[in-house]
């Protein structure tokens, strides 16, 4: 064999070798992330005790368990309380990384389950049974999954039957919805900005906020309004040096719509950059909005 003969084996060979460390690579990588997004381990919490809440994340929990991880149920509680969370319904995306990590899970269920009298002039008396399920990643304290399950009966035990029923649909929303959650957070590539200063700072000399040419109120939507929901909303936003929004997050969530309410209401609206000595720049700003339901007379 001539030298340039064994010269070009060896390339072929070093190709080959190099093309087979390199879907060893990438297997190796799919593996990992399956095994990141199938295994997941969840708690199912019920921080208001009552009765029907706690049957109905007991059912819950039976039927997840044929997908995920389910955590012992009383160490969960037990690792949560410890946190003393004092809104667990309305909590901040570090209070609920906390939370997750006292608890040693990859995403935790809130669980809110209610059995209401309702008056109106079509059905006169009858009662309603809901669930409201919240979803949170204890890796980035999101809200990933928020379902609000409802049903109408003539009496109490007629409600709470055909919410039990409606668990199948329930756990079929989160069983998609976690494991896509988990890819979407391993993806996530977050860009550097500078924040707000402190006003005291000296990075506060001469700068000015973002501002909106406009203040718009988000929406107090429907559903938070029937459940007489308080709650605080705080959304991140990534403004670019023409003041155009790049990224929103909410950082505090509250389900019943709120959430989406404020994330539309913070993008409608026409911003100013940021500047610093009359210069432009890029900036994450907090944003806070309160909700309460409103009085007749207001």
């Amino acid at each position: 064999m001539s030298s340039k003969q064994f010269f070009c084996k060896t390339i072929e060979l070093n190709k080959f070798l190099f093309l087979r460390a390199r879907i060893f690579l990438l297997l190796l990588a799919a593996h990992c992330l399956l095994l990141t997004v199938t295994a997941q381990k969840i708690a199912v919490l019920t921080p208001e005790k009552t009765g029907l809440s706690e049957s109905f994340a007991d059912r819950l929990k039976t039927s997840l368990a044929a997908k995920f991880k389910v955590l012992n149920s009383s160490l969960s509680e037990t690792a949560f309380l410890s946190v003393n969370a004092e809104r667990p319904f309305n909590m901040s995306a570090e209070e609920a990384k906390i939370a997750g990590a006292a608890i040693g899970c990859d995403f935790f269920l809130l669980v809110k389950s209610e059995n209401l009298r309702r008056f109106s002039l079509e059905k006169k008396e009858y009662f309603e049974s809901y669930a409201a399920v919240y979803a949170v990643s204890a890796r980035t304290g999101r809200l990933v999954f928020w379902k609000l399950q409802s049903f109408n009966g003539y009496d109490s035990n007629a409600a709470e039957k055909l919410l039990f029923e409606s668990t199948g649909e329930l756990v079929k929303g989160i069983s998609e919805r976690l494991p896509a959650a988990a890819r979407e957070e391993l993806s996530e590539v977050r860009a550097k900005l500078e924040e707000v200063p402190d006003e005291n700072s000296p990075d506060a000399k001469n700068f000015r906020s973002p501002l909106p040419y406009r203040r718009i109120s988000p929406q107090y939507t429907a559903a938070a309004n029937l459940y007489s929901i308080a709650a605080t909303v705080d959304i991140e936003v990534d403004f670019d040096e023409s003041g155009q929004i790049l990224r929103t997050e909410i950082v505090r969530w509250a389900g019943f719509g709120l959430d989406e309410s404020v994330t539309e209401t913070v993008r409608k609206m026409n911003w100013r950059p940021a500047t610093r000595n009359g210069k432009a720049l890029p900036m994450r700003v907090l944003l806070r909005y309160n909700f309460k339901k409103l009085d007749k007379e207001e």
